[in-house]
């Protein structure tokens, strides 16, 4: 069985509810007794589902927008977001979830588009923040490093000499 579905591009996610309506909750407890089959006939499985999305095409009629849209759900553009949060110091898997991705899915998409492991260019915007903060606000050390992300001060000043050639303590004293 085909169905004809006239796809219009979705203007907003929401969630959709239908309550308490006859034909879907007939529909969707006439699947029951098959949870208990082995094997399912896939004749059978095109019908309940040509059914169900009919039901579904009764109750809503813009239903076909929803239905017909594959692209991937709650992904959220990961250039903007790592630029705002990239201070935030959150283990990588955190970063991925909050951007509607798997670590591996996060990792793969940050290369594409930063063309640098994630870690690496969290370290260095970290520190190019740091720096800033010591030059333009004459802040110190201790008062920068928690702020941009780091855990310990000691690690951030190696960070930062490794990366600036000097340590940040020479931004403080040259003020």
């Amino acid at each position: 069985m085909s169905l004809k579905i006239d796809r219009k591009p979705v203007s907003s996610q929401k969630i959709y509810v239908f309550k308490d309506h006859p034909l879907l909750e007939s529909c969707l407890a006439s699947l029951i007794p098959y949870f208990d089959m082995k094997v399912l006939p896939g004749d059978l499985a095109s019908l309940k589902i040509a059914e169900a999305i009919t039901i579904l095409r009764t109750i809503d009629k813009d239903i076909d927008n929803v239905l017909a849209n594959f692209e991937e759900p709650g992904k959220i553009d990961l250039q903007s977001y790592m630029e705002k949060n990239f201070m935030f110091n959150l283990p990588l898997e955190k970063f991925g979830y909050l951007t509607g991705r798997s670590l591996t899915t996060f990792k793969r998409d940050f290369g594409k588009i930063f063309e640098v492991t994630p870690q690496r260019w969290l370290t260095q915007k970290r520190l190019e923040l740091a720096h800033y903060h010591f030059i333009e606000n004459k802040r110190k050390p201790i008062d920068v490093c928690y702020e941009v992300g780091f855990e310990n001060l000691s690690h951030f000043s190696y960070a930062f000499k490794k990366y600036f050639g000097y340590p940040p303590t020479d931004l403080i004293t040259n003020q």
